[in-house]
């Protein structure tokens, strides 16, 4: 294709410049499509938090009843009897943590599941709304990793850490309110240590955000250059090119350790960081709160909500009971602060894939402000009339709005171009003033050096690209005003690039045309001489096809695609280099296919094996996006210009 052809992810956030309002975004999907999910799993997540943070206060009544029993206070039955039911209610509320635990996690697995199915539901019918210059400036392996990498980055944001964190918030917010009634002097402990934590995490996980987010975009590069090696291996073998392509990868994959690994340090120091600092906060709880029990336990300054119930004051002993009780709540509290901490590097993760997944969701679509439609007609009376019988008749119909009313066109392949300019980029016009008619029966053939612009005129044909300037006309309608869709189907194509899909050999010609039945299959295939070789295939028409064909000859695969145009019985078919892969005897016999194909058609011929085009209508010879010539094989030979040049060469050349 003549003009631009980029490569790369251009609208991927930089490092550190991930795009606002995406978790913001993110959660708007969750809360207007799962709603009643989410509030499921959010009542178990309450339940389940509180009932794991809870526990502390029933252990301070055990440990009171045993003190209490020592002190003989109580008697042993007593005290017992106290400790089996408190012991009773907390296994019960244990039990409900328990079962709300697994049923928020079972609704959690399917929630993220059926989020992760519909956003790849959206990703792929956006991909299909796209137009053409999507895929000609992006990697098709960069838009692969947003299915797979981007999408399990999402998976893990939302089926565990927003849960952790949710979780942690309300367990968190539960021992705070814990702490604070059973002792405000060791929860001013504990708040430092949580600040010194705090300050930890932020340093650190700052550096590792950096480098997760980094690794994400790695990640597509590798993926989108395995993906072009893998396409072009037979090209890498042919030149030799093994070595220098290993290069690249490991200067990809390079550049991806670095990161990855850089990413990882900061992450796994984290951890064991926070332990420690847990287990010296839980050192300084222990110490001084039993100081403090020392050294005030007559006078009493333990300062605790419970107190104030209590007693009506803020002044009460300090009892080991309660610093037993801190103890373990200040394990979990640091605990808790650093799961928070361990499930940043995943929220950043999901960020950057989330960011690229609404990029490609964000991109704008192919538009059609057409109008006119393609329908069955049959003519009565020398009217056209819309019908749904299959007639084999089509036309246009085009509604006048001012005027309310409905004209039909009959469909003949009539296409012309006025003036037309084009450029793939606004500052780079690859097409200057061309000017062209095909009429209805016409072999229009286009030759020129690569980048002249022939396949860009087909391109232009359907509306794969708009003009810049110019006007162009399809049976005398304005192919603006076409509906895109009804256009193309009006359109076969024949491509240099043959593309089979995975699927029999019947499918794939029936690709043409779905509704095609098996008979009008196989009439295809004898059209394009194609039918000897699938019946001598291990299961004929139902042989699978995997790997674009892998299993058949180039010449084969062409074969096929010229079948499955002429299934689709188009008025105008476009070959573009439709025989560049076939060698000169099979080339014979597919001509005489393809001349049955395009007997009463208009056809737009580019190649450029002059043989082809000798017996065309018009040749067309472009040059730098221009028409310099054209005429007839003797008139273009007469005039002894450029096409006389090219043909003569190709004479010395056979």
């Amino acid at each position: 294709m003549a003009g631009m052809r980029m490569r790369g992810r251009g609208a991927v956030p930089p490092v550190g410049m991930m795009k606002k309002g995406v978790l913001k975004r993110l959660m708007g999907i969750l809360f207007k499509d799962y709603k009643p999910l989410l509030i499921v799993i959010a009542i178990c997540l309450v339940i389940s938090a509180i009932t794991g943070a809870i526990a502390g206060l029933f252990l301070q009544q055990v440990y009171d009843a045993l003190g209490q029993a020592i002190e003989k206070t109580l008697t042993i039955g007593e005290a017992w009897s106290k400790i089996v039911v408190t012991l009773i209610i907390l296994g019960c509320i244990y039990l409900l943590g328990i079962l709300s635990n697994f049923i928020y996690q079972q609704l959690g697995a399917i929630l993220t599941q059926r989020f992760l199915r519909d956003m790849r539901v959206k990703l792929f019918t956006k991909m299909q709304r796209l137009p053409i210059k999507y895929f000609d400036t992006h990697t098709h392996g960069d838009i692969m990793s947003t299915y797979t990498n981007d999408v399990d980055a999402i998976r893990q944001l939302v089926s565990q850490s927003l849960p952790q964190f949710c979780s942690t918030i309300i367990t968190m917010t539960t021992l705070v309110l814990v702490m604070l009634y059973l002792s405000i002097m060791l929860f001013v402990v504990v708040v430092v240590g949580l600040l010194f934590i705090t300050f930890v995490t932020k340093t650190i996980g700052k550096n590792s955000a950096k480098y997760f987010m980094a690794q994400q975009q790695s990640v597509g590069k590798v993926e989108g250059y395995v993906e072009e090696m893998m396409n072009g291996q037979r090209v890498v073998k042919v030149f030799n090119h093994e070595k220098k392509s290993i290069e690249k990868f490991d200067e990809l994959n390079g550049e991806l350790f670095e990161v990855s690994n850089k990413a990882n340090a900061f992450s796994n120091m984290l951890m064991p960081i926070i332990h420690n600092i847990g287990n010296v906060l839980y050192v300084l709880v222990a110490f001084i709160g039993g100081g403090i029990i020392i050294l005030t336990n007559k006078t009493g300054l333990n300062l605790s909500f419970k107190s104030l119930f209590e007693l009506g004051t803020f002044l009460a002993p300090l009892e080991i009971s309660i610093v037993v009780s801190f103890l373990g709540m200040a394990r979990q509290f640091a605990n808790i602060t650093g799961q928070i901490s361990n499930q940043i590097n995943s929220v950043v993760m999901a960020m950057a894939g989330a960011s690229r997944m609404f990029d490609l969701l964000d991109q704008k679509e192919e538009e059609d402000e057409g109008y006119v439609t393609l329908v069955r007609v049959k003519e009565e009376n020398g009217e056209l009339i819309e019908t749904n019988e299959r007639t084999g008749n089509w036309a246009w119909r085009h509604p006048h709005k001012a005027e309310g009313t409905v004209t039909y066109t009959k469909l003949s392949g009539d296409i012309r171009m006025f003036d037309v300019d084009f450029g793939y980029v606004p500052d780079n016009i690859v097409l200057h003033n061309v000017t062209l008619y095909a009429e209805h029966g016409q072999k229009i053939a286009f030759v020129g050096a690569t980048g002249a612009g022939k396949t860009t005129i087909t391109n232009l044909i359907n509306r794969f690209y708009d003009i810049a300037d110019g006007k162009i006309r399809y049976d005398g309608i304005n192919i603006n005003k076409i509906k895109k869709a009804d256009l193309r189907k009006s359109l076969g194509i024949v491509l240099q690039d043959t593309c089979l899909f995975t699927g029999t050999v019947m499918e794939n010609i029936r690709y043409g045309r779905l509704d095609a039945t098996d008979e009008e299959c196989i009439d295809a295939a004898k059209l394009a001489n194609a039918h000897d070789f699938i019946t001598r295939l291990p299961n004929g028409y139902d042989t699978m096809l995997t790997a674009d064909g892998g299993n058949l000859s180039q010449g084969q695969r062409q074969l096929l695609s010229i079948a499955r145009a002429a299934v689709a019985d188009a008025p105008v078919m476009i070959m573009d280099e439709a025989t560049s892969s076939i060698d000169t005897r099979t080339e014979l016999l597919v001509q005489r296919g393809t001349d049955k194909l395009m007997e009463g058609r208009t056809v737009f011929i580019i190649a450029h094996r002059l043989s082809t085009v000798r017996n065309a209508d018009v040749i067309m010879v472009l040059d730098k996006g221009r028409i310099i010539e054209r005429g007839t094989h003797e008139e273009l030979l007469e005039k002894k210009g450029s096409y006389y040049a090219l043909y003569t060469g190709a004479v010395e050349l056979d």
